[in-house]
């Protein structure tokens, strides 16, 4: 094992220990294990390599490509339960694999899941399929749900363009840019979502995004102007900020 550490190490793998006790648990195969060990080297995301992320205490397919879930959007989630009642209906846009708007029905009874995103490959493989759409935030979603959506979380693609090469390797180079670019400012997404959430929230119903510290004020500004009343949350151990804004 201490071979492949060493190679995890010298390509800038910080959790280089776990990483290769994962690959070794994932196949005894040396052929594939090699494979494995090249690829992570080459700066692709572990989950990719291994095929699931790990959030919240539960696994789920991560295809190639599809947005890979941030333990620290965890504070969305927290948010998204502390609003969320029993028998609440759920919609997570821009879904990616599908794990935020999991956890929150994990965590509250008889929760009614919708999900949607530009790409719902991997959601589809951890949801039911039937309750999983594909296109362009709320254009794919059947017309029922209009009005009576009572928690909406979206973990919109927020990195202003001008920064998109200051991430990691792994997003950058393998992640689709669509999951990440949010335009100039890094609100371009939230804009079209501030202009035609309310038709889609119940009375009382809440929607939840995930921003940078910088952008916050512009964000909740943003629904403001289209009749919400947003406050923001921040979580200073893990330096994750999300807007809340009501109907």
């Amino acid at each position: 094992m201490q071979h492949i550490v060493d190679r995890l190490r010298a390509a800038g793998c910080v959790f280089a220990e776990d990483e290769a006790a994962l690959i070794l648990a994932e196949s005894s195969d040396a052929g594939m294990i090699e494979s494995m060990v090249s690829r992570r080297v080459a700066g692709e995301p572990l989950e990719y390599i291994v095929g699931w992320a790990e959030f919240r205490g539960r696994r789920y397919r991560v295809e190639p490509g599809s947005f890979v879930p941030r333990h620290r959007t965890g504070l969305l989630v927290d948010l998204a339960i502390a609003r969320c009642a029993s028998g609440a209906v759920v919609l997570d846009l821009c879904c990616g694999s599908g794990a935020l708007g999991a956890a929150v029905a994990d965590a509250v009874p008889n929760v009614r899941l919708w999900s949607s995103d530009l790409d719902a490959r991997s959601a589809r493989l951890n949801l039911d399929p039937q309750h999983v759409f594909e296109g362009d935030l709320f254009s794919p979603l059947p017309e029922a749900l209009r009005g009576w959506v009572d928690v909406l979380i979206c973990n919109t693609p927020y990195v202003p363009t001008a920064e998109i090469d200051l991430l990691p390797r792994e997003a950058r180079m393998f992640e689709r840019i669509e999951t990440l670019d949010g335009g100039s400012d890094g609100l371009d997404v939230q804009r079209r979502l501030a202009s035609e959430v309310r038709q889609w929230l119940a009375p009382g119903g809440v929607v939840l995004v995930e921003v940078g510290a910088v952008q916050a004020r512009a964000s909740a500004a943003l629904f403001a102007e289209h009749g919400l009343a947003a406050t923001i949350e921040v979580d200073d151990d893990t330096e994750t900020t999300v807007v809340v804004a009501s109907n």
